[in-house]
């Protein structure tokens, strides 16, 4: 998290609840101890002492201590990213990190204690969107629809609509091109599942590169993040060679710093 972020710490919250992959752990309550960090501004407080300018720890254990006794999930991994998801949702939070133990872990080895670790940090994505098929209007605005319903995501700013000639020597069609900004605690694998989902909900077809498609989502960048991976690059490798790109995110992030070039979108 960053480091100029306060920080709210929750320890030792005990919660007598159902969760494994036994079915005994189903049926058995038992105990799990979660800890929490919760990263926000609550700066204001040094001047107004307002419990409105902070969040409230106990409506922070209270939402744990709900999520962990209302359900029963085989794996304390996903008990540990809903309590995160639900924090991070419901107190608009920097970040958070959540940890769960679970002390009576059907483990025959002598130890106190087994647990999991999830951190969440909201991020700035900017992307750029487009079409040459169909509706393309209507795919773009689709796509964007899906993406802020989705949860974890939400579409901050989009820019103007704007035509452009097809690029890469193989697509006919002109394209209608956009960017968005996006705001997000997913990971970027897990945001870029979603947009293939989408582009899949769009009829978007794979045969060819640099061919006509109905729906066509890039991420540029995600937040100042260098990711160099088999199916994600960012940021974008060719993005700042493309007009189409470049364009509509000098609209909406003209002073956003490139992390690899060091340059201001709009000095590109």
């Amino acid at each position: 998290m960053k480091s100029y972020d306060n920080s709210i710490i929750i320890r030792g919250l005990k919660v007598t609840a159902c969760h494994g992959v036994h079915g005994f752990e189903k049926r058995e309550p038992q105990s799990f101890v979660f800890d929490a960090e919760l990263f926000c501004d609550f700066s204001d407080t040094a001047g107004t002492d307002d419990l409105g300018d902070t969040v409230s720890y106990s409506d922070a254990c209270s939402m744990i201590v709900r999520i962990a006794s209302e359900n029963s999930f085989n794996l304390i991994e996903k008990l540990a990213y809903e309590c995160a998801y639900a924090l991070m949702d419901a107190f608009s939070l920097n970040g958070v990190k959540v940890t769960v133990y679970k002390p009576e872990a059907p483990v025959k080895r002598d130890l106190d204690t087994v647990g999991v670790v999830v951190s969440l940090e909201r991020e700035k994505v900017y992307l750029s969107l487009g079409s040459s098929m169909g509706d393309r209007e209507s795919y773009i605005k689709k796509a964007l629809e899906e993406l802020n319903d989705t949860r974890g995501i939400r579409i901050r700013k989009v820019s103007s609509f704007i035509e452009t000639e097809p690029y890469g020597g193989v697509a006919k069609n002109k394209f209608l091109n956009c960017a968005a900004e996006a705001e997000t605690y997913l990971s970027p694998a897990r945001f870029l599942k979603r947009i293939h989902e989408i582009e899949k909900d769009c009829e978007r077809e794979r045969d060819k590169r640099w061919d006509d498609r109905t729906l066509d989502i890039d991420i540029i960048f995600f937040g100042n993040r260098i990711i160099c991976e088999d199916d994600l690059t960012v940021p974008h490798p060719d993005y700042a060679n493309r007009g189409f790109v470049l364009a509509p995110l000098k609209e909406i992030a003209p002073d956003f710093v490139c992390p690899l070039l060091k340059k201001r979108v709009k000095f590109m």
